[in-house]
């Protein structure tokens, strides 16, 4: 070994701590993370809030609202969906450093965890008309919102106040492409959010790609073909690997706003059991994290996590991977063009 640097190394770092580094961009957010007397806040201990964001009672001064939307009374499967936000908030050391975008979002964006959207205990469509007025109050106030469900009819209200005055496109995770019709009688379901937001003008489907989808409900997912959608299958994904996904996705997308929606059971039921309808089959967390960076620079402006039932998983795995998601959509959103 040669003996100057170990020398130099000795002189450096023999006396420094876990947190001393030399990089000055590190350096920074590394201070971001620390209180008054330089010590990291104890990952088990204050108040559990999204990403342990910061927690807010108002929207002053956001960039980035994260919003539980504790509502499952659209599901056609396993309820249970209502408990997914307090199960996300319970995930410890998510962030804040982004090591492969190089972005630390709190660095770039005012972040805050406000809280649940208030909703209906009893009626779907309530809930529904009750979540579209909180997020057209976060939109009319210039925050964007991300968002941790729920079942998936979450994402209809949310898109109807994210796309009111322009359209979006949309990166879709899933196993299924949610743009059915009617079913059993029910207008509003979690398996027809995107039918709904098409039809209303506010989800542009020719900018828009669903991934991962798989399973016997194919048979109801006519409208995404008919409408334009670019409906990637999980057998596409396993022939054309993710690089290529990725580059069909930025091309559909384009340099519009994005909106992006995970839904837990796009991955496989051996990374996500803690969901209402799971498929055998899925993605793993790894090929979700890879396509999601590659879209680095795309416009991203809202985003939501769904589906994430933790009385299914007794390993918490399925809230782990839905933290994760949530983080990687922030980071999306930290690096939008301008950031």
């Amino acid at each position: 070994m040669d003996r100057d640097r170990l020398d130099r190394l000795r002189a450096q770092y023999a006396d420094a701590g876990f947190f001393d580094v030399q990089d000055p961009e590190l350096r920074r957010i590394i201070e971001t993370t620390r209180d008054a007397q330089g010590r990291r806040k104890a990952p088990f201990t204050g108040i559990r809030t999204l990403l342990d964001a910061p927690l807010a009672t108002g929207i002053e001064d956001l960039d980035v609202a994260l919003v539980g939307v504790p509502m499952d009374l659209g599901v056609s499967n396993r309820s249970g969906a209502r408990l997914g936000p307090r199960a996300v908030r319970q995930i410890e050391r998510i962030g804040p450093y982004h090591h492969q975008l190089r972005v630390a979002p709190v660095t770039r964006l005012r972040i805050a965890d406000v809280g649940d959207c208030p909703v209906s205990r009893y009626s779907l469509d309530e809930s529904l008309r009750e979540i579209e007025r909180y997020f057209d109050a976060l939109v009319a106030g210039g925050v964007m919102p991300l968002s941790v469900g729920g079942d998936h009819s979450i994402s209809y209200p949310i898109l109807k106040a994210i796309g009111r005055a322009r359209p979006v496109g949309m990166l879709h995770i899933d196993a299924h492409c949610d743009t059915g019709g009617e079913y059993d009688g029910a207008k509003f379901h979690h398996g027809g959010p995107f039918r709904h937001a098409v039809l209303d003008g506010v989800l542009d489907p020719e900018r828009t790609v669903q991934v991962g989808i798989r399973g016997s409900s194919e048979l109801g997912w006519e409208f995404s073909y008919a409408s334009g959608m670019s409906v990637i299958h999980i057998e596409d994904l396993m022939r054309d690997g993710v690089p290529a996904i990725i580059h069909t996705s930025r091309a559909v997308l384009g340099d519009g706003p994005v909106y992006v929606s995970v839904d837990v059971d796009g991955f496989d039921p051996a990374f996500a059991p803690g969901t209402g309808t799971p498929e055998v089959g899925g993605l793993t967390p790894r090929e979700g994290q890879q396509l999601l960076r590659g879209l680095a620079g795309l416009d991203v402006i809202g985003g939501d996590v769904v589906e994430v039932a933790p009385q299914y998983d007794t390993t918490s795995n399925t809230a782990q991977l839905g933290a994760q998601m949530l983080f990687e959509i922030l980071c999306l959103m930290a690096c939008r063009p301008g950031r």
